[in-house]
């Protein structure tokens, strides 16, 4: 394509509302233009990134056995009410009436209606499994949208769902789509890792996140430098291998703390290091009140004590909550005589001489011994992994490090298939519930967390297979017919070698067309001049490494060729 013909309205400066740097560089590269909060009209470039993501998702999803359909995005409430999400999703769900006063939502998922689909059509095992797909637009009514198309309310997804007849097939099916999403965000130059994680609103019985790894990511991810185990920290284990102490220590009690309501505050007051100290903290769990005790130290994993507790909602206790409970202040609760179930991480076992709160205004208790002060309800792994606990699987080392969420598939098991009675006779004429997966891919995701990924401070730097244009070429002298001429010769040579290019045909300076290039992130850069034609060159320019080099104008297809596969190479090496 040409570029005075292309729509691409970029800009020098990065607008005032844009907050991170896909959501500038989307803007200033003329991919997106924000149509009101959380909603973007994707421009030509925009769109064409989106495309190719797209394609990669569909070719690699196809490959796996996955059959592509397409759903309604507008989603009758019936069905939603069947599962009991209607009520449990939150105000993220779209709801509305239509002229009939019948009520109907805009999906955000898409369980209910492929899990309706199926059950009306499925009767017998001979017709399972079945694998459906679609790549649509999403809409979820996010509180605050921000980051552009990280958290936008409209996205473009890619979902995909399997139905079994028994749990062996379903995990294969998973296995299926997990090995699909290894390659497509291996095909896209993507460096990312697949973590365990909490299965959220979604529900089903374990999930993995596909986590795009940059500085800049929303998530928190563990992964091992020893094995393949890898987990969002909502989810990662804490191994606690120690034993249980049986040291004893004195009676408990009473010490003033005037003022001390935090950790740091007791540590300094009373000589003691943060481990020594039992931090209480009050939950709010599906309307009942639990405690949970971690090291001074450490904090509290809610999710770990929500999957503990198979419970719905898990949410801090306020302070009115916290001084009725424990007739003290913030700051002063602990454990003796507490008169709420007691949770307490496991490696609290490994001592026995502790301080806690003394559940009294500016209180607290010396030499506690949890088994013998409390009353323990359950002994658990409550807490957050940090990069100091070794792995949970091989007992390696840790590294905690940030990445964006861009892909999640769940065994969802009998949730659905259940609550909807999607049902089918097995090989002795037995009714069985199907077993489900639902896999998801965010597809305009994936664009803004390849540019978080990869940029510079000069704009994007695109991975190949997904930049809107592999190359750009530009011409730095459209009024010279000689250099028009062999710029022309040269797009044509480079389409007819299947190379997406972009020509920069306008009538600008060289150093708008330098800007505009390395702003746009294609790849690789060639460069058509006069000087340079004099001495039988054109420059190239890696996009990726910043080097710059010559190529020889006689013999420029082989030149062309031997130079891209080496652009292609360094993107290769720097995934692994």
């Amino acid at each position: 394509m040409r570029f005075s013909s292309c729509y691409i309205p970029t800009l020098k400066e990065s607008p005032a509302d844009a907050e991170v740097v896909s959501h500038k560089l989307l803007l200033r590269a003329g991919m997106v233009r924000r149509l009101t909060s959380g909603l973007y009209v994707y421009l030509p470039l925009g769109l064409r990134a989106i495309d190719k993501i797209a394609n990669v998702v569909r070719e690699e999803v196809n490959a796996s056995g996955f059959q592509e359909l397409l759903m309604p995005m507008v989603q009758p409430a019936d069905l939603w009410k069947e599962t009991g999400r209607w009520e449990h999703y939150g105000k993220e769900l779209l709801r509305f009436k239509d002229r009939n006063e019948r009520d109907y939502c805009l999906g955000p998922t898409h369980e209910e209606v492929i899990t309706d689909l199926v059950r009306g059509e499925v009767r017998s095992y001979r017709q399972l499994p079945v694998r459906l797909y679609q790549i649509q637009s999403k809409f979820r009514d996010e509180i605050r949208p921000r980051f552009g198309l990280m958290r936008g309310r409209e996205f473009v997804m890619k979902d995909a769902y399997s139905f079994d007849a028994d749990s062996a097939g379903a995990e294969r099916s998973y296995r299926l789509m997990y090995d699909a999403y290894t390659r497509i965000f291996r095909r896209l130059g993507l460096r990312f890792r697949a973590v365990e994680a909490d299965t959220g609103s979604i529900g089903g019985n374990f999930s993995h996140e596909f986590m795009v790894l940059a500085d800049t990511g929303e998530d928190t991810i563990a992964f091992c430098h020893d094995c393949e185990y890898a987990a969002n920290v909502e989810r990662a284990e804490v191994a606690w291998k120690g034993t249980p102490c049986a040291d004893a220590c004195p009676e408990h009690e009473k010490v003033a703390t005037p003022g001390a309501h935090s950790v740091e505050e007791v540590a300094a007051m009373l000589g003691v290091p943060a481990t020594a100290i039992v931090k209480t903290m009050l939950f709010n769990v599906d309307g009942s009140t639990v405690a949970v005790l971690v090291r001074g130290d450490r904090e509290v994993n809610d999710i770990k004590l929500k999957n503990l507790l198979k419970a719905q909602n898990v949410e801090l206790a306020g302070a009115a909550a916290v001084e009725s409970l424990t007739r003290a202040p913030v700051g002063f609760a602990g454990p003796v005589g507490l008169d709420v179930p007691v949770y307490a991480d496991l490696e609290l076992q490994g001592a026995t001489d502790y301080v806690t709160g003394a559940n009294a205004a500016d209180a607290h208790f010396r030499h506690v011994d949890l088994r013998r002060d409390a009353v323990i309800t359950a002994w658990a792994d409550l807490r957050v992994i940090t990069a100091e606990d070794a792995c949970p699987r091989c007992g390696g080392r840790m590294e905690l490090t940030r990445g964006i969420e861009v892909g999640h598939i769940f065994m969802l098991g009998l949730k659905y298939s259940e609550a909807m009675h999607a049902a089918f006779l097995d090989e002795n004429g037995k009714e069985q519930l199907m077993i489900m997966g639902c896999y998801g891919i965010g597809v305009s995701r994936v664009a803004a967390a390849a540019i978080e990924q990869n940029h510079d401070e000069n704009g994007i730097v695109f991975p190949p297979p997904l930049a809107p244009f592999e190359c750009i070429l530009l011409n730095l002298d459209p009024r010279s017919d000689e250099v028009t001429a062999k710029a022309e010769e040269i797009y044509a040579m480079l389409q007819g070698m299947g190379v997406d290019v972009l020509l920069d045909d306008r009538e600008e300076r060289p150093g708008v067309k330098f800007k505009d290039a390395d702003l746009l992130g294609s790849p690789m850069q060639l460069v058509v001049g006069g000087k340079g034609l004099a001495r039988g060159i054109v420059e190239c320019k890696d996009r990726r490494s910043g080097e710059k080099g010559e190529l020889a104008v006689e013999d420029i297809a082989r030149a062309f060729s031997q130079w891209a596969a080496g652009v292609r190479r360094g993107w290769e090496a720097r995934q692994a």
